[in-house]
């Protein structure tokens, strides 16, 4: 279109942009809260608000955190839609996928899902979709939650740790999977095999994320703790949905990969057409086994952090394509659940926080292998808001919403949780330097108010007070 046949509400002079997959100099217009020009860098555009970017500055189009547990209403205390929206924010996110459980009541029906929107309306600061949940006996709520416009169900083929969000066995998993293909919904699912983890390590317990069996995981030990989640559960798990999926026709996601041992037949599934897709998590690839102190229960998650080499087939499988996106699957706790038993591993709950930090700490290990700022845009927003059909978002490009960010891919934090806008200050990430400082958010063509990582939270803003209240919207699938 022609720059001068609309009237800009702000325009962007970035002398680095990421655009069509690399970086480039480009002026962006925006107006009514799109992106209507990409012009070039010097280009005769006029707005109310110019924002000149500095030389060590890229506009990057906001984040697409497709797995993030926020854990409203019941579990607030755990974290809510205010302080998980600011974090968000903080981090570049302007999207999050909230995910059905661990709030109560747990999103499996369309009663639960007004009520779960209804908390959020007021309180979010990024745009919020969710997805539904497919739980024992609630086949028949699917078709329900899939007119109101969630984003697709998750499952669980094991215990999730929490009572009101039941696993679904392979029988009841294939009676859903059925089900979704028939609608065009995706299945997402938390894949580890219950029966591989019961013989690695004993019964379940109640305590985590997905819970861990109780013998050798008990102790401050981390090893006993991997033992307990070997890689083969997850691999009998992904085999599983893999065959599902070619025998159904069943869209298939698989979320937190972090068994490398699975690549070969993902890979495998999809060159023989299998509608499957893979994520994995910026801990996946910051941190390793053999690194974990004993008695660090904050880097307890299921499935679990594993070795440096497997890190690095992590690493290599989305270099390759083998993993489409890397999400957070932020699921945070209080301190007394996170550390109960003092450090033992068996008792305290698993999930890492970490929506604030994720694009740090995947820009931080994307930036020592020589992968490029537009590659981890690609993983982080292009390709989550792909994956949930949410084609305007994600990526600069006219007619996108002008959700953006202004990142400084040289500066550098060191973690302080007790400034993180996350709710609870526990952190695998406490104490990690990273790479990489989101400067400025925009949803919708606003500037968001958010305390940038790295500085004090608790400083004055000097944004107009007016943005400083929740401008975040509700999103239904199809919504572009």
């Amino acid at each position: 279109m022609n720059a001068h046949d609309v009237e800009l509400d702000v325009v962007f002079r970035a002398p680095r942009a990421v655009i069509d997959g690399r970086e480039q100099p480009a002026s962006v217009g925006v107006a009514d809260g799109r992106v209507v020009v990409i012009a070039a860098l010097d280009a005769d555009l006029t707005a109310t608000t110019v924002v000149e970017l500095g030389d060590d500055e890229v506009l990057i189009p906001g984040l697409v955190d497709s797995h993030v547990h926020v854990n409203e209403p019941g579990r607030t205390e755990w974290e809510g839609f205010a302080s998980a929206t600011r974090a968000a924010a903080a981090g570049g996110v302007t999207t999050i996928i909230d995910m059905p459980l661990n709030s109560v009541p747990a999103t499996t029906t369309v009663d639960a899902l007004e009520t779960k929107r209804a908390v959020a309306a007021e309180k979010a600061f990024v745009d919020v979709g969710f997805w539904g949940g497919a739980v024992p006996g609630n086949v028949p709520d699917l078709e329900g939650l899939h007119a109101e416009g969630v984003f697709g169900f998750k499952c669980f083929t094991l215990p999730s740790g929490v009572d009101e969000f039941e696993h679904l066995e392979p029988e009841q998993l294939e009676e859903a999977m059925r089900e979704t293909a028939r609608l065009g919904a995706m299945m997402i699912v938390h894949a580890e095999d219950n029966h591989t983890i019961d013989h690695a390590a004993g019964s379940h317990d109640d305590a985590g994320d997905t819970a861990p069996a109780a013998d050798a995981s008990d102790g401050r030990a981390y090893t006993g703790f991997l033992h307990s989640r070997p890689r083969g559960a997850e691999n009998l798990a992904i085999a599983n949905v893999i065959e599902l999926s070619r025998w159904l026709g069943a869209r298939a996601h698989i979320l937190h990969l972090s068994s490398s041992d699975a690549l070969p037949m993902i890979a495998s599934a999809r060159a023989d057409g299998v509608p499957l897709t893979v994520e994995t998590c910026p801990h996946y690839l910051t941190f390793t086994a053999e690194e974990v102190p004993d008695g660090a229960t904050e880097f307890k998650c299921c499935p679990p952090i594993r070795e440096a080499s497997n890190r690095e087939l992590i690493w290599g499988g989305l270099s390759n394509g083998t993993i489409d996106i890397v999400v957070t699957d932020h699921s945070p706790c209080t301190a007394d659940l996170k550390q109960q038993g003092g450090g033992d591993f068996g008792v305290a709950w698993g999930g890492v926080a970490g929506l604030q930090l994720g694009l740090a700490a995947t820009w931080t290990g994307a930036k020592a292998r020589g992968i490029d700022l537009a590659q981890v845009i690609a993983w982080m927003a292009t390709g989550p808001a792909d994956l949930v059909g949410l084609t305007t978002k994600g990526r600069i490009a006219v007619g996108a919403q002008a959700d953006l960010a202004v990142f400084a891919p040289d500066d550098s934090f060191t973690v302080d949780v007790r400034q993180l806008h996350h709710k609870n200050p526990v952190s695998a990430y406490a104490g990690s330097t990273l790479s990489g400082v989101v400067r400025q958010t925009w949803l919708n063509g606003i500037r968001l108010a958010i305390t940038p990582n790295g500085a004090d939270k608790t400083e004055d803003d000097t944004e107009d007070a007016a943005t400083q209240s929740p401008q975040g919207r509700l999103l239904k699938r199809g919504e572009a």
